[in-house]
């Protein structure tokens, strides 16, 4: 090729530099500017791509097809596998005649005659290779063909550098201006992780709708503060947000704390009371623990999903509500329909839109993050001089399973402020529990495994029975029960 067409291809190449900036887009010119200047027939580039099926992929090509590209990479006598393993660049002016490539089947089968390729380097690092042939003519590549291909291959491989790092940096930015957005809106739930803001996304997305939200997750994961995120940013904000745990509740009573009863519908009923759904009218009722109520309760709430209507206990009249019903469980909801448990209809009238929230150990990133907004709160209530974490600290966190999630790290943070004499806090104030060996259980009842599960979970929460039971993912009337079974007083 002339010293014109050279400098031409090489000046046209800079200007792609400052002016092409998505990947794809410059890798297709990157082609087209060498097939012209060589005046080749076909082409194409491989880069690396991390993660990949194969180690190299054809990103661009030109007159050829998957087929083809294949066939020539793949053979160990093929020319760019030459060049991806030595690193450097091969010409051959008439493949056919060439021992290089004798017996190679891609030369033969697709009657490759000049063929040009040079590898692509980012510094030190082979990223990919730039492919060029000629079927019909011989001869038509020469060493100032390959001394051309070289150096614009060099450049070639800047502009593909620079385009991604811009790519990366646009990436990075638009995730950073979701993230400070999002963070803004939603002051209330901390985190940073890719979970939490696809969460967060979501709460933004169906906050200003009546659609029912069904938040699933393990005890602790901060299922009401996401009811309350999509309470407050709806136009509901300025009504009641009501939440009720049903595990708690007998079924009596959680029937009349959502329904309300009129004066002398059982005993004990001395006046008429207004229910929880009524007092949520245009607002919103947060059920937590949804799994735990019976059949009967599940039916009532059907209807009022259903028809917008209540009744009183001990009344026939029908009133109208308008309420947003957010509902929770630490349990698999879906799986309670399979067992029999949860009504099926029920489920699809509830689970309109699902959130689930991750387990403190699926978004460690958020752990220092949440670990200094609890040291900050209990700081200032306890009126202590704390500048952060220390490093121990912070690698013990991490190092943690948190079986009790974010509950349990606000407890963990709380006791280490408290008992802190430093002005960091260390790791040997966090009494972060390891679980004992269970060895000695090996052979002994069921009923004595599970009597020992339970006293060394509540012994771990504190002797705190409503926790203890959302840890076990039990209710703690059926944990009521048992520790009553075996003679131990409620000290809650």
């Amino acid at each position: 090729m002339s010293d014109k067409n050279t400098h031409e291809a090489l000046l046209a190449i800079s200007r792609e530099l400052n002016s092409v900036r998505e990947t794809s887009l410059l890798l297709d010119r990157i082609l087209d500017i060498a097939l012209d200047a060589l005046q080749a027939e076909r082409g194409f580039i491989l880069l690396k791509v991390p993660g990949a099926q194969k180690e190299f992929e054809a990103i661009s090509a030109r007159n050829m097809s998957n087929e083809a590209i294949t066939s020539i990479r793949e053979l160990s006598s093929s020319v760019v596998n030459k060049v991806l393993s030595s690193g450097e660049a091969v010409l051959s002016v008439d493949a056919m005649e060439d021992q290089r490539f004798a017996g190679a089947e891609s030369v033969l089968l697709q009657n490759i005659r000049s063929v040009a390729c040079t590898p692509l380097f980012q510094g030190e690092n082979l990223v990919g290779a730039i492919y060029v042939d000629n079927r019909m003519d011989s001869g038509q590549f020469d060493q100032p063909s390959l001394t051309f291909l070289q150096a614009f291959a060099t450049q070639a491989a800047s502009a593909i550098e620079n385009a991604q790092i811009f790519e990366q940096l646009q990436s990075e930015n638009e995730q950073l201006r979701l993230q400070l957005a999002l963070k803004a809106y939603f002051p209330e739930i901390i985190g940073k992780s890719k979970p939490i803001l696809e969460i967060l996304q979501l709460i933004d997305d169906v906050a200003d709708t009546n659609a029912t939200v069904l938040v699933e997750g393990e005890s602790g994961t901060g299922k009401e503060l996401v009811a309350r995120a999509l309470h407050y940013h709806s136009s509901r904000k300025d009504h009641p947000f009501i939440p009720i745990f049903c595990g708690s509740l007998a079924d009596s009573l959680l029937e009349s704390e959502l329904f309300g009863h009129s004066k002398g519908a059982f005993t004990g009923a001395i006046a008429h009371k207004q229910g929880l759904l009524e007092a949520a009218d245009n607002g919103t009722l947060f059920l937590d623990e949804i799994a735990d109520i019976d059949k009967n309760m599940q039916t009532k709430l059907l209807r009022v999903l259903q028809e917008g209507e209540i009744k009183r206990i001990g009344e026939n009249k029908i009133r109208k509500i308008n309420v947003r019903i957010i509902a929770a469980t630490n349990k698999n909801l879906w799986e309670e329909v399979e067992t029999g448990n949860f009504r099926e209809d029920l489920f699809y009238r509830l689970n309109v839109i699902n959130i689930t929230m991750p387990p403190l150990r699926a978004r460690s990133e958020d752990i220092p993050l949440l670990a200094e907004h609890f040291l900050k709160k209990f700081a200032l209530e306890n009126k202590k001089q704390l500048k952060g974490l220390a490093a121990d600290a912070r690698e013990a966190l991490l190092s943690y399973h948190w079986p009790g999630n974010i509950r349990e790290l606000e407890n963990a943070v709380e006791r280490a402020v408290i008992l802190a004499r430093e002005d960091q806090l260390t790791a040997q104030r966090f009494s972060l529990n390891r679980p004992q060996s269970t060895t000695h259980l090996i052979g002994k009842p069921l009923k004595e495994i599970e009597k020992f599960v339970i006293l060394e979970t509540l012994k771990q929460a504190g002797n705190n029975r409503t926790k203890t039971a959302e840890i076990l993912d039990v209710s703690r009337r059926w944990l009521q029960y048992r520790l009553k079974e075996w003679g131990i007083r409620d000290e809650d």
